[in-house]
């Protein structure tokens, strides 16, 4: 029986395990798909588990409903606030992620977290693809509700180049105000999110590629982001990904 707390960050949801007894074993990821199941299980786009480390405040381990690991932006603003709840921090921290340490630090009920700087895109055709921790592919269309983002990301992510490591594809609305409107097909998940933090990072160096200016408001379906940078040239540094994250409910499980 496991105790789970489930966090949500605009609506990009996780169930949450404080694994610092070390009580789940990792060697059968089995209960990822158990967990993240919607009928059978909690329901969730992603399981976080919270550990000891002896360098950082804590390690947060991201999986992917299908049992893969990326980093997960909106799941590491959560992390945030779990640990913020168990004690383990108070509004600053500095925790390891898959893809090295971050920072972060909570104010006015927003997680402010940073990712790492982005140095490298490429162009294909009109669409970019930028790894922010995890691999994107933007394309700017003219209406993102006209899209059926299911067909049209898994198209992408299944495609020759993508189908072995998968992509996550991001559907991006240029809007007034330096603010987009964007939607999510996320590889791992192999659905539609009603957001994805990495995806927004990305989507926001996108656009200030093609002259949007810091900071840009991302318009998801779950929810509004922020993400904040400096930029010199086409690079990227103290990028900021800032947003809500909320404890929904706890319960236990049998896994």
């Amino acid at each position: 029986m496991i105790q789970f707390h489930k966090y949500q960050g605009t609506g990009n949801d996780f169930v949450m395990i404080d694994n610092r007894q070390l009580e789940i074993d990792k060697s059968d990821l089995s209960f990822v798909s158990q967990l993240c199941d919607r009928r059978f299980g909690v329901g969730a786009d992603g399981v976080i588990l919270i550990e000891d480390h002896a360098e950082f405040d804590f390690e947060m381990i991201y999986y992917n409903p299908d049992g893969s690991q990326s980093l997960c932006g909106n799941g590491s603003r959560c992390a945030v606030m779990f640990a913020k709840s168990l004690g383990i921090i108070q509004d600053n921290t500095e925790f390891l992620a898959i893809d090295g340490p971050h920072e972060a630090f909570i104010t006015d009920g927003e997680v402010h977290l940073l990712m790492n700087d982005v140095a490298e895109h490429e162009l294909i055709g009109d669409d970019f693809l930028i790894n922010t921790g995890s691999p994107h592919y933007i394309q700017y269309v003219p209406n993102a509700h006209d899209i059926d983002v299911v067909e049209s990301g898994r198209e992408i992510r299944y495609s020759d180049r993508f189908k072995n490591e998968g992509v996550n594809v991001n559907f991006i609305e240029e809007c007034p105000n330096n603010s987009l409107v964007i939607r999510t097909y996320e590889r791992g998940v192999e659905n539609e999110t009603l957001s994805c933090g990495t995806g927004c990072t990305a989507a926001a160096l996108s656009f200030a590629l093609k002259g949007g200016e810091s900071p840009i408001r991302l318009n998801a379906v779950g929810g509004e982001l922020q993400v904040s940078f400096n930029q010199e040239n086409n690079i990227f540094k103290d990028i900021y990904l800032i947003g809500p994250a909320e404890k929904v409910l706890e319960g236990v499980i049998e896994l």
